[in-house]
Order: C-alpha cells, then structure tokens, then sequence
C-alpha cells in the first residue's frame, strides 16, 4: 500500500473499524521515503515528498469502514531536562542547539534522546535531568541552518532570551 500523506490524526478523528498499528522509531518520522509492515503484517510504502512533511503520534494514513492504519512512535530511552526558568531554558537550547541535537517540547519539559555524555554533562552543569522510557512526539523546528550565522533575524536563542526578558 502507497501513502503519499497523512489524512488526520487520532486525537482529532475517531477511527472507524480496526487500528492497524505503524510502529516507528522517533528518527524514522522525518525520513521521506521508506518501507514498513504494520502489527497486522500490512506492507506500507510511505513516499512523503512535501517539504516539512513528518509523522506524529497517532497520525491516521489510511482508513476505511473495516481498518484505521495509524502510526505509533515508540518510546525509547530519553534525556528529560526540567528548566527551573525560561533563562534555564534557554541556556539548555543553546547547547544543545550548538551540539546539533535533536530537541522535544513535552510541556514543560525539553526531551532529548538518551546520550551518556550529553546527560553526565548536563548533571555537571546542574541542570535538573533524569533518563527515562518517553515518547518523543513534538519535534522542535528551527530555521536556522547548521553554521549558518549569515541570516538578519533573530536566532532561536535570541527569540528565548527576549521571551526570558520580559
């Protein structure tokens, strides 16, 4: 079965019939074209070319009156960073942004997928961290191109600092 988009997500429509399950890992969201089976054995052949294009938790690629294919992100092994601040904050996104790290907002909380130095490091520094089994569905997006300090606007970090200031 080819799926060129997404149709809806579970937490805005009802399924109708059965829910047939993608499983994929939080890295396998972004990626354009790939090949997948369901729980229910169904070979999938996603070719998402839109730019921006990535699934999320619960997003519906095909349904009729008897199944619902719906896509569930795995939970893997987390980095979970509790800012006491939005300066915190902001001094976490900073490094990790300079690492060119993958970033999730859950909340309150910036999650990021397990790394034993990265983790030790932010121990060190005195940020609140824990490691735990965490979905990572909100992918933060950023418009800054890796080293590429050339842009007019403001950075991302500019943006949380003036956000921090007021």
């Amino acid at each position: 079965m080819l799926i060129r988009e997404r149709i809806g997500n579970l937490d805005e429509a009802s399924p109708s019939g059965h829910i047939d399950w993608l499983q994929l890992e939080w890295f396998e969201t972004t990626r354009k074209i790939q090949r997948k089976k369901t729980l229910g054995g169904r070979e999938i052949a996603l070719k998402l070319t839109r730019e921006g294009q990535q699934l999320k938790h619960h997003d519906i690629l095909y349904r009729d009156e008897a199944i619902t294919i719906a896509v569930e992100i795995l939970p893997c092994d987390t980095i979970v960073i509790r800012p006491a601040t939005m300066a915190e904050m902001a001094q976490v996104c900073y490094e990790i942004g300079n690492k060119h790290l993958p970033l999730f907002l859950e909340g309150e909380e910036l999650l990021i997928p397990a790394d034993e130095p990265l983790f030790r490091w932010l121990q060190a520094a005195g940020y609140n961290v824990t490691r735990e089994k965490r979905h990572l569905k909100n992918m933060l997006r950023t418009n800054v191109q890796p080293h590429g300090h050339g842009n007019n606007g403001p950075s991302f970090f500019e943006k949380i600092l003036d956000l921090a200031s007021r």
